[in-house]
């Protein structure tokens, strides 16, 4: 059970790792600010809504070493309607990626996760956008805001696509196409590279990522 805040204002719980001037922005708004630290996302807007912000510079690096896909995982394990903020300009210039490998994990992100992106150009907008969201929800859902304990994972299926989600570049979705394409995770784990790239969203550098991690010896 998370630690519900029960109260008639707009309040936004914000992980206490953010920078300050986004409390005193949201304030300005209206909303009351609880910071606490958060295990998952950055604002907590509802007990079904938690936003995860990236600057544009964050968010390509979130890309590069995978903990995008990571905390993208989370927040659909824990809500109903996370969303994603994208915050500043020239995400294809002021990167040395591909641009097609940018656009692939924007894709990603919006189909295989099912998390809308939203566009801010600052801090400012991604304020308001937030505050009216928890306005909206808050006050026209009649939902209440609270911190969420992990959701217990209860079936066996979903212990079992808990654990090939763990796996480098596997979201939710890939990890139950995997299920139903193998039958179990002992034959996910025993599949070949060739054989994992034949399940939709697995191309053949995430396979063999994969059997790198699971059969390389830990080293101390």
């Amino acid at each position: 059970m998370g630690q519900k805040f029960l109260t008639n204002e707009i309040t936004i719980i914000v992980d206490n790792r953010e920078t300050a001037d986004m409390d005193k922005l949201l304030e300005s708004y209206g909303a009351r600010v609880i910071l606490r630290k958060l295990e998952v996302g950055d604002y907590i807007l509802s007990d079904r809504v938690a936003a995860e912000r990236k600057t544009t510079e964050d968010f390509l690096n979130s890309i590069k070493d995978g903990r995008l896909f990571e905390q993208l995982t989370e927040l659909n394990r824990n809500f109903d309607s996370p969303i994603l903020i994208l915050e500043g300009n020239g995400i294809f210039s002021r990167s040395k990626m591909h641009p097609n490998s940018i656009r692939g994990a924007i894709a990603s992100i919006v189909t295989d996760y099912k998390i809308p992106i939203l566009p801010s150009t600052g801090a400012e907008e991604t304020a308001a956008q937030m505050f009216w969201i928890a306005k909206r929800e808050q006050e026209d859902g009649k939902k209440s805001v609270s911190i969420r304990a992990k959701k217990k994972i209860e079936t066996l299926k979903e212990k079992q696509a808990y654990i090939l989600a763990g796996l480098p570049g596997v979201s939710n979705v890939t990890a139950e196409r995997l299920l139903r394409h193998f039958g179990s995770p002992k034959k996910v784990f025993n599949a070949s590279v060739e054989d994992l790239i034949e399940v939709e969203g697995v191309g053949e550098k995430t396979a063999k990522i994969i059997k790198s991690v699971i059969e390389s010896e830990h080293d101390d």
